[in-house]
């Protein structure tokens, strides 16, 4: 199983669409995804930037996206360090976040003072039950921090395209689809530290993704009847740089390097 999570193309955010630049974005991503192998479902953030840009590419691949109020960005009241009110619980000043514990706990991130009298741990609670909702439909059912399977029964075999001819790379994986998600930079981080065990406070404030970037996780199934997903790709944005595109840096408090 892959799970490809896909951000919206340079947002128009008042008008809540893409800009010109976004649709060239989007159109290029389109060319992209329409290779895309064994893809089986779709999903869409309800807002109108992610959309616009899953428009292009659901053409591309004749399919249609579900949509899911939990796939908008995870917009949710929390507090600034000055005690005044915030609507995205990223975005802090390094010299403050970076001396708060909390951040950096996979299990009480949410205990943060910034998040005191907020619902964020239910606005947390409702996106990773959405996906893990996904995910037990196609097979992968949670388990603390793992996902079982069905394969608790099955011989190994060796991977389709093995590095080497090596009994290290036996699997027990018999799922080879790809799911899409359209959606946000703020709310995939948080499916992302679901999946791996990560604070989403660290990914919320330490990694970025560019708009139309691609971030990609697989289902590692090295043992019988289980799953732990790992990172392939983050924030790949290659068909931009084919396509002679420069990358957004909308989000980035530095500049883009364009590569």
């Amino acid at each position: 199983m892959k799970l490809i999570f896909i951000r919206h193309a340079d947002p128009d955010y008042e008008h809540d669409t893409i800009t010109e630049k976004g649709h060239r974005e989007a159109a290029l991503l389109g060319q992209r995804v329409k290779n895309f192998k064994n893809v089986k479902e779709a999903y869409v953030s309800p807002l109108g930037r992610a959309k616009d840009t899953a428009g292009y590419c659901l053409k591309e691949l004749g399919m249609t996206a579900t949509q899911y109020d939990w796939l908008q960005e995870f917009v949710v009241k929390v507090k600034s360090p000055n005690g005044e009110e915030k609507h995205i619980p990223w975005d802090y000043m390094p010299s403050y976040w970076t001396k708060d514990p909390c951040f950096y706990d996979k299990d009480h991130w949410m205990e943060s003072p910034l998040f005191e009298d907020s619902d964020i741990k239910e606005h947390y609670d409702k996106v990773t039950k959405g996906l893990d909702g996904i995910l037990e439909k196609n097979g992968y059912k949670r388990s603390e921090n793992l996902y079982l399977t069905d394969t608790v029964n099955a011989k190994p075999s060796l991977l389709t395209d093995p590095v080497v001819d090596d009994p290290w790379f036996l699997t027990y994986q018999v799922n080879n689809d790809a799911i899409l998600f359209f959606c946000h930079l703020g709310v995939s981080f948080v499916m992302i530290s679901h999946l791996l065990g990560i604070a989403p406070t660290l990914l919320w404030q330490t990694f970025f993704v560019a708009p139309t970037a691609v971030t990609i996780l697989g289902a590692e199934e090295r043992e019988p009847g289980l799953a732990a997903f790992r990172v392939q790709t983050f924030g790949d944005t290659s068909h931009l740089l084919n396509g002679h595109e420069p990358i957004s840096r909308a989000g980035y408090f530095t500049d883009a390097y364009q590569f």
